[in-house]
């Protein structure tokens, strides 16, 4: 079932740099016709020229994408002028469950093209090479390149999140803009730098994501989806992957600056990616405290006088 290394050795593929690599695949033979030819010929030559090419996008991204949010907020805090009352919002409520449906199933099939090669690494690698060897060597051709690419353009066409709250007038919170902000700049960051951490990062977000934006369908089409699944379980999740990105974060710079680790990180991408991720690491558990353990507090309290 499994490939022996003479084997994985023979099946190995030629990046664009010229270093070889192995696919989930190479390691198990019968996954090759879940694959498509694309996928398994993907090279990410032209993606990171782009990206290399571009690395003030994101930043001109953000700030119109910041522009747009806290515009658009005091905009509708206006009044009307033809009803003498503040501006109303916009219902959107299909386009909001298409646009999350969408998101769950690009999620989904993100996740089990990029969780496989990474639990695959782990169970082949020790840890330091599953954070520390080369972006190209690991997970940045192929069929999981091609999918982490697309993780990391995402982020674009996922600041309209933001769009949709600012729109139909809901509650905008600093750690929903913030994240969107930093996430895009970090992870643009993270793939011109070609960081060998990444895959980490790639695959727990898809699987959480993945479930997030299909609670957020359902919720979207009044299905209810609540009385079956506590959204407490998607905090948590978020909370778990702070927890291992911030650790990850934390042993790259220690191999990073111990004398015979060579990982092929940035030193400013670990930084700045252990500050981002220690970051959302409290600000998720100050949402959760304040969600899930006050807030029924308080309704408890208010039902009892």
């Amino acid at each position: 079932m499994f490939s022996t290394p003479e084997q994985l050795a023979q099946l190995a593929d030629i990046g664009s740099k010229g270093q070889k690599f192995n696919q989930l695949y190479h390691y198990i033979p019968a996954l090759e016709p879940f694959y498509t030819e694309f996928e398994k010929n993907w090279r990410a030559e032209s993606a990171l020229n782009f990206a290399k090419e571009n690395p003030y996008l994101p930043y001109y991204l953000c700030v119109v994408y910041l522009i747009f949010i806290f515009g658009g907020r005091e905009y509708f805090r206006g009044i009307d002028s033809k009803t003498g009352a503040e501006r109303k919002g916009y219902d959107l409520k299909f386009w909001l469950a298409a646009w999350n449906l969408l998101l769950s199933l690009f999620s989904w099939c993100g996740a089990f093209r990029t969780v496989p090669h990474l639990l695959m690494a782990i169970s082949n690698q020790t840890y330091k090479s599953t954070i520390c060897t080369n972006s190209e060597v690991q997970y940045g051709e192929g069929a999981a390149g091609f999918w982490v690419m697309l993780f990391i353009f995402s982020k674009i066409p996922e600041l309209v999140d933001t769009v949709f709250i600012t729109l139909r007038k809901k509650k905008l919170i600093f750690l929903h803009w913030y994240h969107h902000v930093t996430v895009l700049c970090f992870c643009w960051h993270s793939y011109v730098n070609e960081s060998s951490t990444g895959l980490y990062f790639v695959a727990m977000n898809y699987s959480v994501h993945a479930i997030m934006y299909g609670y957020f369908f359902f919720m979207a089409i009044g299905a209810n989806p609540g009385q079956y699944f506590n959204p407490m379980y998607i905090t948590m999740l978020q909370i778990s992957q702070m927890i291992v990105g911030t650790s990850v974060c934390y042993s790259s710079y220690v191999y990073l600056n111990s004398d015979d680790a060579s990982c092929e990180v940035a030193y400013t991408n670990v930084v700045s990616g252990g500050l981002m991720y220690g970051s959302y690491l409290y600000l998720f558990a100050e949402f959760a405290v304040k969600r899930f353990i006050l807030t029924p507090a308080k309704k408890s309290v208010k039902k009892t006088n």
